[in-house]
């Protein structure tokens, strides 16, 4: 269950207009943090994550399912799920299954939340997303094309 202030936080950013993403932004700060305190560990920063993000759904904000092609399809139905019980009456949860998961995720290491570890994430995911956005865009009308043949016509 996310921390009060976390969901307090999250519905502000609802109120404000601000995207799903974001209200999503403050679960995974919130896991990365309880990394970082001790209290479980992950076994690398997407790990932490998709944990957050998991939780954002379960707790009522309406993130997407990932597009076909992005995320494998296993992923994809377990954040339809999430999804699902997100806008799903509140069951008590199953208290031998809460108590599997966090003893398996405290055996995990702390390094997942580790300033290095979230620079190389974030890095690695401006990458794809750069890579992304070049492969739509034809390449006449990049910028930089653009700016060639105007130079040659000597329009600017």
């Amino acid at each position: 269950m996310p921390e009060k202030k976390t969901m307090q936080r999250a519905r502000k950013a609802k109120r404000q207009g601000k995207a799903p993403s974001t209200q999503a932004g403050e679960f995974v700060r919130e896991e990365i943090e309880h990394v970082r305190e001790g209290k479980h560990g992950a076994r690398n920063t997407k790990q932490a994550i998709a944990i957050g993000l998991s939780k954002a759904r379960r707790a009522g904000v309406k993130l997407p399912v990932p597009k076909k092609g992005t995320t494998s399809s296993r992923t994809r139905k377990q954040a339809a799920r999430d999804l699902a019980k997100g806008s799903a009456a509140r069951r008590k949860p199953n208290p031998k299954r809460s108590r599997a998961t966090k003893k398996t995720l405290e055996r995990e290491d702390r390094v997942a939340a580790s300033p290095r570890a979230l620079s190389r994430q974030a890095k690695s995911a401006a990458a794809r997303r750069r890579a992304r956005s070049t492969a739509r865009r034809p390449a006449s009308s990049s910028r930089a094309t653009t700016r060639r043949s105007a130079k040659r016509t000597g329009k600017r």
